[in-house]
């Protein structure tokens, strides 16, 4: 129902203004002694918080003084941060007093209204996880100090669960009775995100009667959103969907019902699903570094500076045959140089195409994606040779140390991947590589690395003789020279593969740049293994040969994505200021 226009003069402390609530906004003009305009402030009804009776304060502490005349109106307000993309929200407070308590309750009752009509996303009851024991152990205190009393000032109930084991979050959303729940939230790091993905996911495909064994089906997207309040040792995908690590931003977009869809990643080995990804998905370096820091949880969030150099040190690479099916670069491409924001073209015309393309059926499901399936005559590209590092992500992985992440213009919601291949290459040319994800340079322009935007990637190992040929050599096992066989496209069901003579001077490198150097081996490991393992979100999966296929829009979050800052006339928050509104 549409709220008639409300038009009166208020007053804010000493200053009179005249305030109008029209359609989608709530606005009030300061008014002179000659009735002249002077500063307006405007705000989206939609972006309305909460409206309270009286002068009332929510944070840092709650306070009410109860008066006839006044009311209090709770909003977003931005503001930069320094050192982020992304914009910070606070809660904005503004107390009106009336000429009566009539005209108070009016304009109480016409906001209230207003904010339901215009907000039918918001949620109204919600199912909290807190990890007690991730990142500086304050998942308690951050939630209740922090986010409970903005629920309750907008009206949201909560079932709240701390948790005691790893995996109870997941195994509760796969058995127990969610009727009635509106979203999950998460206040903790990418470790229990990741458990809320999984049990939603596996939720929903029970209730479908999916098989998610099946790399063909189209998995269906879950019906609750996730919310995320950053409160670990990492939270990538929480800045990487809002631009900032920061619970009271976070928990003002779920308060608003903002919904942010998110692709996510499959990952298979023998028809299995072993994990979904949102993230990272990282064979070689990510995966030694995860797998090195294990051995270190005892030095807390400096394991992995740690394990990163000594990896580094270890110089290793491993052989290995990549499959992929590219995406269409008509749409977009991993070097375009563009950034996923709020609102982004690609993915809202992704939206449009998967709603399009949307199967009606299992069986129609079956035959749009028999593509995946080993025997399909569809185009696999492959290549095949010794990698730093493999890595698949559906999301640019930004985070404050690296502030525009693996892939810069990676989309959340395209339905689609980027493959990063790191060859074989010098240390100081992998460290050039890695240096380049703390800065704006572009870390895809160099020799010895690609990127491609794909929709499915195979994993493989060279069979045993191929492997000892790459061990000893640093080279396939061909007659032809790697600078004549370039990269090998497989485009049959038979696996028949037509062999580029393109020349790649980065992957022209000696038999001493191929091995790992023996003194600095020494020194950081024992002995060099034949295979790694991936990194998958921050797990170890202690295997090689997979199979990953990108889901689009499989999930939704209470998050918009990042905003643009050029949108939008915001001051710089000082520090001491922080969480106040």
């Amino acid at each position: 129902m549409e709220t008639e226009k409300l038009e009166s003069t208020l007053w804010v402390g000493n200053k009179r203004y005249r305030a109008v609530l029209n359609g989608w906004h709530f606005k009030w003009t300061e008014v002179d002694k000659n009735n002249r305009d002077k500063n307006t402030i405007s705000v989206p009804v939609s972006e309305v918080v909460g409206v309270e009776e009286g002068r009332v304060e929510i944070l840092p502490q709650k306070s009410v003084e109860d008066t006839d005349k006044d009311f209090t109106v709770f909003y977003v307000k931005r503001c930069r941060s320094g050192g982020t993309y992304g914009l910070l929200w606070r809660l904005g407070r503004t107390q009106f007093s009336c000429p009566s308590r009539v005209l108070k309750d009016q304009w109480i009752t016409n906001l209230r209204t207003s904010v339901k009509t215009h907000s039918p996303r918001r949620p109204h009851r919600l199912l909290v996880f807190i990890n007690p024991f991730g990142g500086k152990k304050k998942g308690r205190k951050i939630y209740h100090s922090l986010v409970a009393p903005l629920f309750e000032l907008a009206g949201i109930s909560s079932h709240v669960i701390v948790t005691e084991r790893a995996n109870q979050a997941r195994d509760h959303l796969l058995k127990k009775d969610l009727i009635g729940f509106d979203g999950v939230v998460c206040v903790g790091g990418d470790g229990m995100f990741s458990e809320i993905l999984h049990g939603l996911i596996g939720r929903a495909q029970q209730e479908a009667g999916i098989c998610e064994n099946d790399p063909s089906v189209t998995l269906q997207p879950s019906s609750l959103h996730i919310g995320i309040i950053p409160a670990g040792s990492t939270d990538c995908v929480c800045y990487a969907t809002v631009g900032v690590i920061d619970p009271v931003t976070s928990a003002l977009h779920i308060v608003v019902g903002d919904s942010q869809p998110l692709d996510v990643c499959a990952v298979h080995q023998a028809s299995a699903p072993l994990r979904y990804s949102v993230s990272l998905l990282g064979y070689g370096f990510y995966g030694d570094v995860l797998a090195e820091s294990e051995k270190h949880r005892w030095m807390g969030p400096l394991r992995y500076d740690f394990s990163g150099t000594m990896v580094y040190l270890c110089n290793r690479s491993y052989a290995g045959i990549v499959q992929y099916i590219p995406a269409d670069p008509v749409l977009s491409s991993p070097r375009d140089r563009t950034r996923c924001l709020s609102g982004c073209s690609v993915c809202s015309r992704s939206t449009e195409r998967l709603i399009h393309h949307s199967p009606d059926s299992g069986s129609s499901s079956r035959s749009h994606y028999s593509h995946f399936n080993g025997d399909s005559a569809d185009e696999w590209v492959s290549v095949e040779g010794r990698f730093r590092c493999v890595s698949l992500t559906c999301m640019s992985c930004a985070c404050p140390r690296s502030p525009l992440g693996l892939s810069p213009s990676a989309h959340l919601a395209d339905g689609t991947g980027d493959l990063i291949l790191v060859w074989d290459t010098n240390p100081l040319g992998f460290l050039k590589y890695l240096y380049r994800h703390t800065s704006a340079q572009d870390q895809f322009d160099l020799p010895f690395v690609e990127v491609h935007r794909v929709k499915a990637v195979r994993f493989s190992v060279p069979s045993s003789k191929e492997e000892e040929d790459y061990e000893e050599t640093g080279e396939p096992s061909s007659a032809i020279s790697e600078a004549e066989t370039g990269y090998v496209e497989s485009a049959s069901r038979s696996g028949s593969q037509m062999h580029l003579t393109e020349k790649r001077s980065g992957r022209e490198m000696t038999d001493k740049q191929k091995t790992p150097d023996s003194f600095l081996c020494g020194l950081c490991c024992s002995k060099s293994s034949a295979v790694s393992v991936w990194n998958c979100d921050g797990e170890i999966l202690p295997i090689t040969e997979v199979f990953c296929r990108i889901h689009g829009q499989l999930l939704h979050l209470y998050a918009r994505g990042i905003e643009d800052q050029a949108l939008h006339g915001c001051s710089v928050e000082n520090e001491a200021t922080s969480y106040i509104n």
